[in-house]
């Protein structure tokens, strides 16, 4: 069943940005360490969007698994959707702020595969996931840097989780330049098989079930061979991946605005349906940015074993 609800109304920032206002997005500070040993993806960026975000952006990749990297957007009181129904997402939470779409832009850039939940995709404005539709000034030189990373592909797959096959053929990337692959079970494949479907979109089946082990998502992920994931979501989606071990970094966008909670506005927070404490994974500080109130944070997580609390 796909739940249907209406925008909250929020407040604009005094800097909420059209996309043609280019604030850029400075350095605050960086460890003085030297590079991740292994393999990395990334460097120096290109000299156009260098002028936007002031350092480097070098990731490390996994052997074993795929790399993977969330970003999220989060008031200060740790909510990321002013609802619990679908109709809200980041851009509520980040006032439409122009350096956040910008930053999101160059992340997919980066990667291999954006992964998101289905509640995502109902609450997106745009039903896409590139580089491009996060920040369309900034397309060209999201090419640029894909070519210069070595990425053969013109924007990454979008990979959408739906156990259930509960979406409408409207909530899909339309964009027939960009590959699309739905992650669900068995049932949901059926369901979704008998519903109209683009040649650009693909049903992938990871077994039997009401639900799909965040495990086999990402087994899926390492066979189809790719190596950086950028996870948008959602706080559901987020909480299963923290609880299996299974993200490297988090990206954090903190926008000014403070959303409170009641019990007449239930509101998303940063991870849902998941207890992690005392075995919780914590964060390393790898940078912090800022543009006008926004800060943006990026953490290198560790993920303690169960075992070793005892």
């Amino acid at each position: 069943m796909t739940v249907t609800g209406t925008r909250p109304a929020v407040a604009e920032p005094r800097h909420a940005g059209r996309l043609d206002q280019r604030w850029p997005v400075e350095s605050l500070w960086r460890p003085g360490v030297e590079p991740p040993a292994g393999e990395i993806r990334g460097g120096v960026l290109p000299l156009d969007l260098r002028a936007r975000y002031a350092a480097p952006l070098a990731i490390a990749l996994r052997s074993d698994r795929p790399t993977i990297v969330a970003n999220f957007v989060s008031t200060l009181d740790g909510v990321v959707a002013l609802d619990r129904i679908g109709a809200s997402g980041g851009c509520e939470i980040s006032g439409g702020f122009e350096p956040d779409r910008f930053v999101m832009g160059l992340l997919r850039a980066t990667a291999d595969a954006v992964l998101v939940g289905a509640r995502t995709v109902r609450a997106s404005r745009t039903h896409g996931w590139t580089p491009a539709h996060a920040h369309p000034p900034s397309a060209r030189g999201y090419a640029a840097w894909r070519r210069q990373l070595g990425l053969t592909a013109a924007s990454p797959v979008t990979v959408i989780v739906t156990a259930s096959g509960s979406r409408e053929p409207r909530h899909v990337p339309m964009d027939p330049g960009t590959s699309v692959i739905v992650v669900t079970t068995e049932s949901g494949a059926r369901r979704l098989r008998r519903l109209p479907r683009a040649g650009h979109v693909e049903i992938a089946s990871l077994g039997e079930g009401d639900s799909i082990a965040v495990g086999r998502i990402v087994a899926f992920l390492h066979a189809r061979g790719f190596r950086l994931v950028v996870s948008e979501g959602g706080p559901a989606l987020f909480g299963e991946l923290l609880a299996g071990g299974m993200v490297d970094e988090v990206f954090l966008t903190l926008a000014p605005q403070l959303a409170g909670r009641s019990a007449a506005s239930a509101r998303l927070s940063l991870v849902e349906d998941v207890s992690l404490a005392p075995a919780a994974p914590w964060g390393r500080i790898q940078g912090v940015m800022r543009s006008n109130d926004h800060l943006f944070l990026r953490y290198e997580l560790s993920h303690p074993h169960r075992e070793d609390l005892s």
